[in-house]
Parts: structure tokens; sequence; C-alpha cells
């Protein structure tokens, strides 16, 4: 039976302890053997979750959508510019409209402000589904992944390599609660912002390749992200020898792993014969983000379960 919570929001990495993670990762390899074995889970029926999107995505509407029908609710996707949102409707008011008529909302926006003040007026958990600022659930995926291929990820090293951007500092929050280390590497100009930092857990490099020296895990991501396309043809010159590929991964540890949020440029910030190569999990960690996520709309919803 589940144990009644407050409601609690999902805006970044930081709003869950260790301990409420590493029962969420627990639920989600119980989740995923239930998925591999087709059996029918459905703790949510008649639930519904409501996607809201600014920016476009194919794994966050995938993951969320397939996910809240595979526990037997329904989802229901909204974008902005077909919605009053996109006319001027305030962020607060939306909020308070959207969490009468649902039990859940993923929102996938620009600004973390814009998801803080939503959340701050909705009766419902609310979820990052990416913010320029914070990516929490590909981190928790990824996370997730290499709890499956190699244990626990505390005591590790993980390298970052390239732009600061919002899934560097989901990993500097994952490092802090994890209790983990992160080497990084970005190019001048697209540093960290000390702000959007809240542990010492890390180590700047200015050589990518030094960056990767003993890690147990090797992460990256697109140069030019979503919002800064015009920016492409200076990025490209910035991150010139930024690119992971099998040097870089040859001064990581034997049993390293490589890690990319996908969507992937081969020959920009990895190259082919690493993505495609032994030591890559992308594809698993594309995958998690459907069964992490359904294990943290299940307790955002349910809470603990007593019954594992």
């Amino acid at each position: 039976m589940p144990v009644s919570q407050p409601i609690k929001h999902f805006l970044q990495f930081s709003d869950f302890t260790r301990d409420e993670f590493e029962y969420v990762i627990q639920r989600a390899t119980d989740i995923k053997r239930k998925f591999k074995a087709y059996e029918v889970y459905h703790p949510l029926v008649d639930r519904t979750l409501v996607m809201v999107f600014e920016k476009s995505s194919t794994r966050t509407r995938l993951s969320f959508e397939a996910g809240m029908h595979q526990l037997g609710g329904a989802a229901i996707y909204l974008n902005t510019r077909d919605s009053q949102l996109g006319r001027g409707e305030p962020v607060e008011d939306a909020g308070q409209v959207m969490s009468r008529m649902c039990d859940i909302i993923m929102v996938r926006t620009f600004g973390q402000e814009i998801i803080e003040r939503f959340a701050a007026h909705s009766r419902v958990p609310v979820i990052n589904g990416l913010t320029n600022e914070h990516h929490p659930c590909q981190v928790l995926a990824d996370i997730f992944t290499f709890y499956e291929h190699r244990g626990p990820i505390a005591g590790k090293t993980v390298a970052w390599i390239g732009d600061a951007n919002n899934m560097l500092y989901s990993w500097l929050q994952a490092a802090e609660v994890f209790g983990f280390h992160l080497n990084v590497s970005t190019p001048k100009g697209y540093d960290l912002d000390p702000s959007l930092v809240s542990t010492d857990r890390y180590t700047l490099f200015d050589n990518p390749s030094d960056a990767c020296a003993g890690a147990h895990l090797v992460n990256t991501d697109v140069w030019t992200s979503m919002g800064y396309e015009k920016e492409n043809a200076e990025r490209l010159k910035a991150f010139d020898g930024f690119i992971v590929d099998s040097a870089k991964m040859a001064r990581a540890t034997p049993d390293a792993l490589f890690m990319h949020c996908l969507p992937a440029h081969r020959g920009e910030e990895v190259a082919a014969e690493v993505i495609d190569g032994p030591q890559s999990v992308v594809w698993d960690e594309a995958e998690n983000r459907l069964h992490v996520q359904k294990a943290l709309i299940e307790y955002l919803l349910l809470g603990r379960l007593e019954d594992k």
C-alpha cells in the first residue's frame, strides 16, 4: 500500500536526497524488469499526465508519454504554440488551471524560473523535462545506466567534455548528492556559471584529454544546444579539439563507459568509433529515460510503496 506524502516536485537534481534517488533507482530496476517480461503493471489507472512543451523533443515526449500509458494512465501533449501559454497567459495562471485537471505535469521550457513559477502555483507534482539550466531526468537515467553496468557511482570519477550546459549543472548537483567527482573541461568562453554551482566536487581542466584521465565515465553533449543555433559556426571553432575520440577514451580507466544524451553529431563532439564502440552505452542510456521516469512518476504520485 502507498504511504501518503505531501506534494513534491522534481525541478532540479538537488530536489531529492540520495535515499530518495536510491529508492527510485531500485523501483526503476523492478519496473524495467516487468517491462522486459511483458508483465502488466498499472498502478496509475485513471491518473493523467500533462506534458507541456515549449522546446521540441523526441526522447522526452516518447519516454513520458509511453511510460504513463504503460503505468495504466493517460498522457496529454500540449505545445505552447497551440495553447493559451503561447498567447501570453501568465505562467502562474496556467499552473493553477492545469493542475486542477490532471494528476502530474511535466514541463520542458527555456528558463528555470519559468518552471519554478509554474510549480509554485501547481496543486500537483511538476517534473522538469528540461530547462536551459537543468536536465535532471536525463542525469537520473545516466546514473541508473551506470548502476546497471558498473554498480554504485559513489566514489567514481566522471569526465565532462564540452559546453557548460544544463547537463553539466545537473551532473554537478548529482556529484554532491551521490558523492562522486567530476573532471570538467570546457572551451574558453563556455565556462561554468558560478551562480549555478553549489558543490566543490569537481576539478577544471584546460585540456579535455587530461580530464579523461582515470575517469570511470566519459560524458559529452552536442556543441550547440537548442536555442543557440545561430552560434553554431562560432562554436565549431571554439570547440576544436574537444571531440571525444579513441585517444581520449584510452586515458580513462580500461572499463570506462561513454555516455551522450543524444542526439549526437558524429565527427563533432564524439567520434564514430567511440559512440558506436564497445564502451558506449548510449542506447541503454536512452531507453532508461523510460524506466526511471516511470519510477519517478510512481514515486511522486504514490510515495514509497511498502510492497516493492
